[in-house]
């Protein structure tokens, strides 16, 4: 028998080797299954915002009513980013991502059969807890079964992903749009069809393998070295053939390690701030974006056609989604601190040229500012999740997303609440220049807190190594 000493030597030992290893089609496969969640978010976060007039033509929600419709989805994620991480750490990676995607079909389709506002409203909260769960799982997944380099890339393309289910949803609501569809069955369709892309990718996932990571943390040893063959080519003999019960990882002692390390704090740190200014940055005017081009005519031949708008909508999420796949071969140039300065400040750019025109009504200009605040944003928003999974310990990666994912959750559900109520209070120009503010403090944050951390390779330290560190 071997104490728990013993075994956090020989698992921390397992745990660098991979971590350092080159991957194989498998492992790819792995990661492409995880970032794929981002298409059914996106699909559904946004999916709504093309379908709002319709909502608020059948139920005529009040101002708080609409904002818990807009933001319902960010504030089930949030809790569910919590709670999937803090699970995921506990009972592994396959559980968590097989019953999310479950949980996320039933209530995809239990919300095309509202029959009141606060049925969709309680239908909205609820399936952000699954979103939320996959995504801090996914990115934990993500680390854990790619090689280095490669997992970095795969983690910066969440944007691209992003992009490519906003455009999705949009090409598709429009087309249901001019076929003259009714609209209280077209907005029904629309929130209730992201269960079928979440159905495909729910049988894509069921024959994926738990990351050998996880299952070396949760001391099932024997199989970790039978994954870790498959994964990585390396049976890790340095473990044991017998599992063992290892302590369960503490929330509290997640925060002691990170805090204790500088590298790790200052990458959190920051992973953390530009996920709360990602989040608001985008969600408070990029989630708007079709109803501030409505209303500064953009488009739009008159109020009862808004195809125009749409189009030009999607325009300027496809510009968004090639900047979105641009990320990585970005990042590898210019690190994450290049890819963050460049990302945030474009996008600060974007809205003071967008504030500017949307007050002299440049209807052109908007359409630019609009343009360069998306391109901008996808590079911004695309690394903090990666830096706060990368740089976490094994044993906590997954509780490290969910925490990372709270402040992306937390900043978009306030953007989505607040942004109309800034519009009416200080205008859109005035709105739209709070949300400069937000960009201006990522690039600062990018500038002056966030080491280098391209290529890094989490390690913990050990106590003398910190005491030097200290010294």
């Amino acid at each position: 028998m071997m104490d728990q000493a013993t075994l956090r030597r020989l698992s921390d030992k397992a745990t660098e080797v991979l971590l350092n290893k080159n991957g194989t089609a498998s492992s790819v496969r792995g990661g492409w299954m995880m970032i794929a969640t981002i298409l059914i978010e996106a699909w559904d976060l946004y999916a709504i915002s093309f379908v709002l007039v319709f909502i608020k033509a059948e139920y005529h929600p009040n101002d708080f009513e609409l904002g818990l419709l807009t933001a319902g989805v960010q504030g089930g994620a949030l809790i569910g980013a919590v709670i999937g991480g803090l699970i995921a750490d506990r009972l592994g990676r396959k559980r968590v991502f097989i019953l999310t995607m479950v949980l996320f079909i039933v209530l995809a389709i239990a919300q095309g059969f509202s029959h009141s506002v606060w049925d969709l409203i309680i239908m909205r909260i609820l399936i952000g807890i699954p979103l939320g769960s996959d995504i801090s799982n996914g990115y934990a997944y993500i680390m854990e079964s790619m090689s280095k380099g490669a997992r970095e890339k795969m983690g910066s393309r969440w944007q691209a992903m992003f992009g490519l289910g906003e455009v999705f949803s949009i090409v598709v609501i429009t087309i249901m749009y001019i076929t003259n569809m009714d609209h209280g069955v077209l907005w029904r369709v629309a929130l209730a069809i992201g269960a079928v892309p979440a159905f495909i990718l729910l049988l894509a996932r069921l024959d994926l393998p738990e990351t050998p990571l996880s299952l070396i943390q949760r001391g099932k040893f024997v199989k970790a070295k039978e994954v870790s063959l498959k994964l990585f080519q390396d049976p890790l003999e340095m473990l044991p053939n017998q599992d063992y019960e290892l302590e369960k990882p503490k929330v509290g002692d997640f925060l002691k390690v990170i805090w204790a390390d500088k590298t790790k704090r200052r990458a959190t740190i920051f992973a953390w701030i530009s996920n709360a200014c990602q989040g608001a940055e985008f969600t408070a005017f990029g989630f708007y974006l079709p109803v501030i081009l409505v209303t500064a005519g953009v488009g739009v031949a008159s109020n009862s056609n808004i195809t125009g708008t749409n189009l030009v909508t999607a325009l300027i999420y496809v510009l968004a989604t090639v900047s979105g796949f641009l990320a990585p071969t970005m990042i590898a140039k210019t690190g994450h601190r290049g890819v963050a300065m460049w990302g945030y400040g474009l996008a600060f750019a974007g809205l003071v040229v967008g504030a500017f025109a949307l007050g002299a009504n440049i209807q052109w200009l908007i359409v630019l500012g609009a343009a360069v605040l998306m391109w901008g944003h996808y590079w911004d928003a695309s690394n903090g999740m990666t830096i706060a999974s990368m740089v976490a310990p094994a044993r906590f990666r997954a509780t490290a997303s969910g925490f990372g994912y709270v402040f992306v959750k937390a900043a978009s559900f306030f953007g989505a609440f607040v942004f109309p109520l800034m519009t009416t209070g200080w205008g859109k120009v005035g709105a739209t220049l709070a949300v400069a503010v937000l960009s201006l403090i990522g690039f600062l944050a990018a500038k002056f807190i966030l080491p280098e951390v391209y290529g890094y390779v989490e390690r913990e330290a050990t106590a003398s190594e910190l005491e030097a560190e200290r010294a």
